[in-house]
Formats: structure tokens, sequence, C-alpha cells
């Protein structure tokens, strides 16, 4: 409700110049996931500065001999994503031609993402540590890729960019021109740093669900999974819920959208059955 304001605030102010301000960067497919957006930023700054970060992590990882380290985990992420990256056209048809990029990182931390533009990354400790089936895994990383889908990130930076300006657009894309390096850097800032608003998660959530159950895998692992997370975190140490709030009601909204996507999933299923 709060973003629809802001749109319908700045739509009194600059009309029909801000059409190109409040958009929705998806397509709704079967679970209706999309929503206006306040996009004051271009993709490709936001992308290029999470390209920079994320090979930043890699070469850490990869010089700390902590990237891809375990054959059968980067095995079973690769063909994980294939199959949830294979189905992002529903949603995007642009991001069919994304430059994703997969890796595994040695780590204790239960966590997972993907930054905007499809660079994705799993911790080695959310599979340990939880013991995810496929399913389970396939329900965490199609969240993640449902940020990246949904441009959180850049819809984040484009908030703070208006905040700043105090909500003239006019303003806000004047100054973007000469500031590209420091956008770059709060690209950077917003894709690996910064918990996403509960809109943005319940978004996540439902879009994932519908992505997992298109690429053959149950839906109903998503529940379980939080379930998971949930006991794991009695004692306040997942990473991934410090970011990533669940609760009753979040495990309720899924289940609501299973009716929706259970019909996917059962298509699709012969198709993947003898998949790796």
């Amino acid at each position: 409700m709060r973003q629809r304001l802001i749109c319908l605030s700045l739509t009194a102010v600059i009309g029909t110049g801000l059409l190109a301000g409040c958009q929705s960067t998806t397509l709704g497919g079967a679970t209706n996931s999309s929503r206006s957006q306040l996009l004051l930023v271009s993709s490709a700054e936001v992308n290029q500065g999470s390209a920079l970060a994320y090979n930043q992590t890699v070469s850490k990882a990869r010089s700390g001999g902590a990237l891809n380290t375990n054959k059968t985990y980067v095995k079973r992420v690769n063909a994980i994503s294939r199959r949830l990256i294979a189905q992002v056209g529903v949603f995007r048809p642009d991001a069919v031609g994304w430059q994703w990029q997969v890796n595994v990182f040695q780590s204790d931390e239960v966590n997972a993402f993907c930054m905007p533009g499809g660079k994705i990354g799993v911790y080695s400790g959310l599979i340990d540590k939880l013991k995810l089936t496929d399913d389970e895994l396939a329900a965490v990383m199609g969240h993640e890729i449902s940020h990246a889908l949904r441009e959180h990130s850049r819809e984040q930076l484009s908030q703070e960019v208006a905040k700043q300006q105090g909500l003239s657009i006019v303003g806000a894309i004047a100054g973007l021109s000469g500031e590209t390096m420091g956008l770059v850097n709060m690209a950077s800032k917003y894709a690996l740093t910064l918990p996403f608003s509960r809109t943005m998660e319940s978004e996540a959530d439902t879009m994932g669900l519908e992505l997992m159950a298109r690429a053959g895998y149950n839906p109903e692992a998503a529940v379980n999974v939080w379930r998971k997370m949930q006991q794991l975190d009695q004692g306040g140490s997942v990473e991934l819920l410090s970011t990533h709030p669940s609760s009753a009601t979040r495990i309720q909204d899924l289940q609501s959208h299973l009716p929706q996507v259970m019909p996917l999933y059962q298509a699709a299923k012969n198709k993947y059955r003898n998949a790796p």
C-alpha cells in the first residue's frame, strides 16, 4: 500500500513522466506475482554493481580454497539451478538471456542468495545443517531467484534515491548520470547486505513456489524447509532467517498458494522424473 501511495504522489507531480518509474518487473504467472514498483535506477547500473560484488565474493572464496570444493553439492546445485532457470521466462522473458552464474561456497553459514542479473551463491552449511532434499533446496533457490526476477535490490535502491531527492523524480533522474560509481557501490550494498521488506519476502515466497512447481519440484517442500529453519534457529544463529523472517503466518501463506501451483507440479513432475 505504501508503494502505491508513493507512485500516486509522484504521478500528481509529473504526470505521464512517471510511467517509466512505476512499473512491474515481472509478469504475474499463475500466482499473479506482479506489483507496481518504484524503479528510478536502471537495471544496468544495479547489475553492474552486483556483478562486481559477486566477482569479489567468488575471488575471495577461490583464494581461500572455499569455492566449489564439494563435487556432490556442486552437481546438485547446478542441476537444480538449470531446472529453475529454465522456468524464469514465465515471469520475465528477458531473464532467460541473463548471464547466469552459479557457485557453491564452502562455509558453515546457513544461507543462499541470487544477486541482480542472475548471480547465484549457495553455502554448504545450508545443505549440511538442514539436510535438505532436492525439493527443499529448490524451494530456497527458487525464493532467491525470485528476488532477482522482481529486482527487489533495484527497487530498494530506487526508494532510497527517491527519499534522498525528496520524492522529486525529476531531480532524482537528473542526478543519476553523474553518480554512476556511487550507484554501483550502493547496488552492491543493496544486493548483498540489506534485508528485504515483508512485501518483497512474501513475493519471493510465492513466485519461488511457482518456479519450483514448474521445474518439477514438490512445492509442499517449501513449507517443510522453513520449518526446518525455524527449528535450527532456536538459538538465533541462522543468517538466512535474520533477513528472511519466518513465522506461522509465512507458512500459512505458502500453504494458501499450494492449490494454485500443485497442478503445475503434477504436469511437470513426469517430465523431470528421471532428470539428474
